[in-house]
């Protein structure tokens, strides 16, 4: 379908793309990935033709057709959002149009007989166009993209200039996914949607019938949609099928190789240079010297990507909070006429772990206010619980930024004494590295701001969290490092978040907010959509909670069976013998099996020492004068040398593997 032909492109002495060659065919849906400043945004501009190659060329049939959707930037006026979103159909319109001017001119008896024919021939003809596009279908297909995008049937009538930025991006998306180009090139088209349009997404591009290029920083997105993982980094693409768990076990496996490869080679070139350092000047040596000169110049040295810095996080230490974090009693909040919660009635004990989910716009940010304390109700009250220390990371939070100070000030600031060691490791963990921590905040991108805003977050003690859209313009990684610090968070945390995979990882119950009321829902957001697909039949106003009303059969995985207990028998008693004796077994067959992992690890301790002596003594003998003077001993010697390098090398491996597991064993 399209191809990349020997394209390299660079900025100034800054090169992306160096000498490469990719296809795209039919159908494929691919999933690109790679660092922040990769060139993933240049690579989609190169393909859709708004940008061009140093050298090489994208090669495109002349047949193909392209639809682009940028991160931003795009915007809509003069006509309502139908009209822009029917626009995609704009040669099937123009059809119809002649349809309707031919089937008046029918009408006309004055017509000659000739000019009537000519005309039914005509209209046949683009009928059948018409028909065989679907063209009939066009209000339907139309209704059907925009509902799934989040349009109301009102918001359908309004003019496309009222909408603010992220509804603009929806507004192309739509017109995008409407003209079904044969190449869909989507840069972060998730960024301006929330849980239920992403989900309406997923199912859309699973099923579209032509090729399609994203970028997404959404795991679970790209696990739902994409069959191949293109990952730009060193300048080059480089292929994984399947999704991009499947991409993330493949990549590390790779990196280890290379890594491990870059090491023996490392080593080779240290042995060489010494025999060359040692040797250079003595006359019997001259020819072997040179011949290692020769040697070294021919080496192309392997190169790795830089390792990403994993850090683990512990939040600074905050005293417990009273039972009850956050009352709200009959409250009522509108903006004018329009009502956002009319009765609102919400209790959030310590420990809850909530997500806010529903459409934009249903007032999941205006809750988050109001629970903060940054907006009064307009009606009913608000009750703080006893010791509640809060931090609250806004949607705007980035922009709060104090633009005099520098990237390190700004997170030493208000950040608690013990925590200020751990500044650089957690500035390293979300990409501020070298001098980037001394760039004031006034410079910095609006995704380095917000990575910034939740890193200075993370720095201050609290026992309540309240995050609205934290992941935002974060990359993956940034994702990892948050995602994985939230979760040994120990106090109560309510986020709001349009990344699937992060609410999942998370919450433990969730808050559905819409048309002016909260419904309580207890469980993951898998149960939650599992409740949605089964509604119960009891309605209510105000804030009701789910969990009595449970269908008999829950969406939980069914949990493994005690080897003691059958339906049809009676659970044990915890303290009878039968129980205490099955859990002695337990133990001491968990005490034999840690005991044999320790021996296992002892003899490979002994071994890796023994094949170590026995590399210095023959390395103190290639040192030796005189040792290249027998030329077949020494190749043998060599040998052994690097057989035994590969030894010790593999059981180190073994060694850290099974330390590894040693240390995730629990305690006796």
């Amino acid at each position: 379908m399209i191809q990349l032909s020997d394209l390299t492109k660079s900025f100034g002495d800054r090169v992306l793309i160096d000498h490469v060659t990719w296809q795209i065919d039919d159908g494929d849906r691919v999933g690109l990935c790679g660092p922040n400043g990769a060139g993933k945004t240049t690579l989609l501009k190169m393909l859709a033709g708004f940008d061009e190659p140093d050298s090489g060329g994208v090669v495109r049939p002349s047949t193909l057709t392209i639809g682009y959707l940028p991160q931003d930037g795009l915007s809509h006026s003069g006509r309502t959002v139908w009209e822009e979103a029917a626009s995609a159909f704009q040669p099937l319109l123009d059809l119809k149009t002649e349809m309707h001017e031919i089937e008046h001119r029918l009408g006309d008896a004055s017509v000659p007989q000739a000019d009537h024919d000519a005309m039914l021939v005509r209209y046949s003809d683009i009928q059948d166009r018409f028909r065989l596009a679907e063209g009939y279908n066009i209000d339907l297909r139309i209704a059907t993209v925009l509902r799934g995008l989040g349009f109301s049937q009102d918001d359908a009538q309004r003019p496309a200039e009222t909408f603010s930025g992220g509804w603009q991006m929806r507004i192309a998306l739509a017109k995008l996914l409407l003209g079904r180009p044969n190449l869909l090139l989507l840069d972060e088209p998730t960024n301006h949607l929330d849980l239920e349009a992403r989900n309406w997404l997923e199912e859309y591009l699973a099923a579209y019938p032509y090729a399609v290029i994203l970028v997404s920083h959404d795991r679970y997105f790209l696990d739902a949609v994409v069959t191949r993982i293109t990952d730009l980094n060193l300048r080059k693409l480089t292929d994984y099928v399947g999704n991009y768990s499947k991409y993330v076990e493949q990549r590390d496996a790779m990196l280890e190789r290379l890594r491990q490869a870059k090491r023996d080679q490392d080593e080779e070139v240290a042995r060489v240079k010494m025999f060359i350092d040692r040797f250079r000047y003595q006359a019997t040596k001259a020819a072997q010297v040179q011949s290692r000169i020769k040697l070294l110049d021919k080496v192309v040295p392997i190169e790795v990507p830089p390792e990403r810095k994993r850090i683990h996080f512990t939040f600074p230490a905050c005293a417990k909070s009273g039972r009850a974090v956050f009352e709200l009693a009959h409250v009522r909040k509108a903006y004018g006429g329009l009502v956002v919660f009319g009765d609102l009635n919400l209790h959030i004990e310590r420990g809850d772990r909530i997500a806010l989910v529903g459409p934009n716009g249903a007032g999941k940010s205006t809750l988050m206010r109001m629970l903060s304390g940054e907006e009064e109700p307009d009606s009913g009250t608000r009750t703080l619980g006893h010791q509640v220390v809060m931090e609250y990371f806004a949607q705007d939070e980035a922009t709060r930024l104090d633009p005099a100070l520098t990237v390190y000030e700004t997170l030493e600031a208000g950040s608690a004494h013990g925590m200020v060691p751990a500044i650089r490791n957690i500035l390293g963990g979300f990409l501020f590295s070298g001098d980037d921590v001394y760039k004031k905040a006034g410079v910095l991108s609006g995704g380095e701001r917000t990575r910034l805003a939740v890193a200075r977050m993370l720095l201050r003690p609290s026992n309540t969290l309240l995050l609205d859209e934290p992941t935002n313009h974060l990359d993956l990684d940034s994702k990892d490092v948050l995602l994985e610090a939230l979760e040994d968070y120990g106090g109560t945390l309510i986020i709001v978040s349009h990344d699937r995979y992060f609410v999942e990882k998370l919450a433990t119950k969730i808050i559905e907010i819409g048309h002016g009321e909260a419904v309580v829902y207890p469980g993951t957001y898998a149960e939650f959509l599992w409740h949605k697909d089964h509604p119960d039949e009891q309605r209510g106003s105000g804030t009701r909670d789910r969990g009595s009303e449970k269908p008999k059969k829950t969406p939980i995985q069914p949990q493994p069976k005690s080897r003691t207990a059958t339906p049809s028998s009676p659970i044990p008693d915890p303290g009878s013998r039968e129980v205490r004796k099955q859990a002695e077994a337990e133990r001491k067959k968990k005490q034999r099996a840690g005991e044999a992992l320790q021996k296992r690890i002892a003899d490979l301790e002994a071994r890796i020492a023994t094949r170590e002596t026995e590399v210095k003594e023959i390395e103190a003998a290639m040192a030796a004068a005189g040792f290249y003077d027998d030329r077949d001993g020494a190749n043998k010697m060599i040998g052994r040398h690097q057989t035994l390098m590969w030894e010790v090398g593999d059981l180190m491996a073994q060694w850290e593997a099974l330390q590894e597991h040693a240390s995730e064993q629990p305690p006796d």
